[in-house]
């Protein structure tokens, strides 16, 4: 499954530079290890960064951590670059 998700720039710029490699999301989708996301980066006011290299990118999730130390019905999934699109 393909998951498209909204990320701000700042965090959009961490997982570029090679800081940020997970993502907690309301697991309303049902995140599962191997599933794929795409990212659609905005700013602040909901303005999409058309330019953003993130946009190119493709994810796999590859670990989803729920319960233990998250809030109910949250989750903390790792990501790996996986392509572009």
């Amino acid at each position: 499954m393909i998951h498209k998700l909204k990320i701000l720039t700042q965090y959009a710029d961490a997982i570029m530079d090679g800081r940020k490699n997970f993502e907690v999301r309301l697991n309303d989708r049902g995140f599962n290890a191997g599933d794929q996301v795409k990212f659609i980066v905005q700013d602040f006011a909901g303005v999409y960064d058309v330019h953003h290299p993130l946009n190119e990118k493709v994810f796999e999730i590859t670990y989803v951590h729920s319960g233990l130390g998250m809030q109910n019905c949250y989750v903390v999934f790792a990501i790996r670059e996986c392509g572009t699109h």
